[in-house]
């Protein structure tokens, strides 16, 4: 195993199966040093665990933890492409929330996927990041994740 694998089990988590595309788009792609992944909700067996919006029926702790869900379905995207050990660091994630017009936590709600990655990845998980409030996102999900991360060379 490697360190990031080894990190994972250190953590008691599972990477899930990579969620099956509802479109023509793949749910992460390599260029060069880089993955990118696709917006990834978070599914939870195949399933939305919560859907709505955030300050109208879903509370900042609940959107944060499906943030947290939704960056881990994006480290399961990565690891689909080029495993997981291979990534040299977390360069930039970019979140989604469906919020009410009043709703101004969005950072708050990114926070789950924030310190998730770095509870995965140490210093090497610390990122460039954007919170986007937005009226509705897919399949009424409250949250929505995107990764950048950097891999090793030749991988």
């Amino acid at each position: 195993m490697g360190i990031w694998t080894d990190r994972l089990v250190e953590l008691g988590i599972t990477l899930p199966h990579v969620a099956t595309p509802v479109g023509g788009y793949a749910p992460a792609v390599r260029s060069g040093r880089y993955v990118y992944t696709s917006g990834q909700l978070p599914f939870v067996g195949g399933t939305l665990p919560v859907t709505g919006k955030v300050g109208d029926g879903v509370d900042v702790d609940q959107a944060a933890d499906l943030a947290r869900t939704a960056a881990l379905n994006a480290l399961a995207a990565v690891d689909a492409v080029v495993g997981i050990d291979a990534v040299v660091r977390v360069v930039r994630v970019t979140g989604f929330v469906a919020s009410l017009p009043s709703f101004t936590g969005q950072a708050r709600v990114l926070d789950g996927a924030s310190t998730f990655l770095h509870d995965v990845f140490g210093p090497a998980g610390i990122h460039a990041r954007s919170a986007v409030g937005l009226a509705v996102l897919p399949l009424d999900s409250p949250v929505e994740v995107e990764l950048q991360v950097e891999i090793t060379p030749g991988r």
